[in-house]
């Protein structure tokens, strides 16, 4: 088995965050968003070679795999941002065998191996959600086989929606499907893998449809937090062996190293190495490695690394290296 993993979007909705770090590379409950996928891989097995589509920030991107995971692997730049098809097409010359393809915006929870057991043309991971009109849906005929995929359905045709997780057996038929879409025209300015599924599905082909258990997103700010939030529950927790007059609100997760003063801190914080809180009182947020928080009172924030932030009460999104400090007259 081959496996593709799509990291060539700048990660917008995450700036300032990502204008310096890669969006795979943003730290949820200290951990890259990256490595919960790569984690999932590196138990499954019979993977040949890992195929990267590459483009924002590709240099650290491909440093990061290449220390992350021992399996052979190609990093292709995707150079023309012109949708999901036009990236997979990009791995065509590697693929001679099924393959699994994983978008890594999401961390999800799943059971990988049940690619080594199935006899469909292919596989697609759903979750079913409430508000389905912000997602492409995914219709199923009565034996759980796909029949359509519906972008941002007014009506509710279906709750399960397309997480970006996919096993496909049939490869050949796969790139078939790539070469129609993008020979037609483009699809509100994009060429959309998923519409090479359905051609697939239109020529026969078989593809299951499975629940994850577990889906949690990673691609803006609030829903980052929010996921943060979930991977502390999820056994990511981990306090400090000591700190100076603070209280622990569990869950969070802070290094060893961090020095915590005079400070309430959680729930539902991450705090990453060699960060400085003083008499400041932290909820529901994320703080990068070597950040100085004095004085403050932030929740829902996001901030990133070597920053200083002082005198500041609310909410904030704060980027590598940047310094903000209020006075205590305004």
């Amino acid at each position: 088995m081959k496996v593709i993993i799509p990291l060539a979007g700048k990660g917008t909705r995450l700036r300032p965050h990502t204008h310096v770090t890669p969006k795979p590379m943003l730290r949820v409950a200290g951990k890259p968003v990256m490595s919960y996928v790569l984690d999932e891989l590196r138990g499954l097995g019979g993977i040949e070679q890992m195929v990267y589509i590459t483009g924002h920030l590709k240099e650290r991107v491909e440093d990061f795999a290449r220390k992350s995971l021992d399996i052979p692997s190609v990093f292709i730049e995707q150079k023309v941002q012109d949708g999901t098809a036009g990236a997979i097409a990009l791995a065509r010359k590697y693929v001679d065998q099924p393959v699994l393809i994983i978008f890594v915006d999401t961390i999800f929870d799943a059971d990988l191996s049940v690619v080594n057991r199935t006899d469909a043309d292919g596989i697609i991971w759903t979750k079913e959600v409430e508000d389905y009109q912000r997602f492409g849906v995914v219709v199923t005929d009565d034996e759980g086989f796909m029949t359509q995929i519906v972008e941002k359905p007014k009506t509710p045709i279906s709750k399960r929606a397309n997480i970006g997780l996919y096993y496909i057996r049939n490869w050949k038929l796969l790139f078939e499907g790539i070469d129609h879409v993008l020979a037609s025209p483009a699809n509100m300015g994009e060429y959309f893998l998923t519409d090479a599924f359905q051609y697939m599905i239109e020529k026969g082909a078989k593809i299951k449809v499975i629940d994850v258990e577990g889906w949690y997103d990673a691609g803006k700010i609030e829903t980052m937090l929010e996921t943060n939030e979930m991977m502390l529950t999820k056994g990511r927790a981990r306090r400090p062996d000591r700190s100076d007059r603070c209280t622990i609100v569990d869950p969070v997760y802070i290094e060893e190293d961090v020095t915590l003063t005079d400070s309430t801190v959680g729930p539902n914080v991450s705090i990453g190495r060699g960060s400085v809180i003083e008499k400041s009182e932290l909820s529901h947020s994320i703080v990068g490695t070597g950040a100085n928080i004095r004085q403050c009172k932030l929740r829902n924030s996001l901030v990133g690394d070597d920053t200083w932030l002082e005198g500041i009460v609310g909410e904030v999104t704060v980027g590598d290296h940047s310094e903000v400090r209020v006075s205590p007259h305004g």
